[in-house]
């Protein structure tokens, strides 16, 4: 049994199409720098320097990594791990 990992749409060009692929168990960042070593590209838009990037959110089992360990929170067998973009955008503003 492995990490399952849900892909977002936008990375899904990366993985063949796959909203959802397998990794290995380990810190979150192992976990990334794994599925680069079979989907190119993929680190770099999830991660920096070891750090995940400020507009991704990634989620262990439906919690959120930044309010336990960050990067080196730890993943096991047959945990869910999701990837998710941050949706930024505002309201129109109508003068009159």
């Amino acid at each position: 049994m492995a990490v399952k990992v849900r892909i977002p749409t936008p990375l899904q060009r990366l993985t063949q199409g796959k909203e959802e692929v397998e990794g290995k168990s380990g810190t979150v960042i192992n976990l990334i720098n794994d599925l680069e070593t079979r989907y190119p590209g993929i680190a770099e838009r999830i991660s920096e320097g070891g750090k995940v990037r400020r507009f991704v959110n990634i989620y262990v089992n439906e919690e959120d990594i930044r309010f336990l360990q960050a990067e080196q929170t730890q993943v096991k067998d047959g945990d869910e791990v999701s990837i998710v973009p941050a949706i930024a955008g505002g309201g129109i503003t109508v003068e009159r």
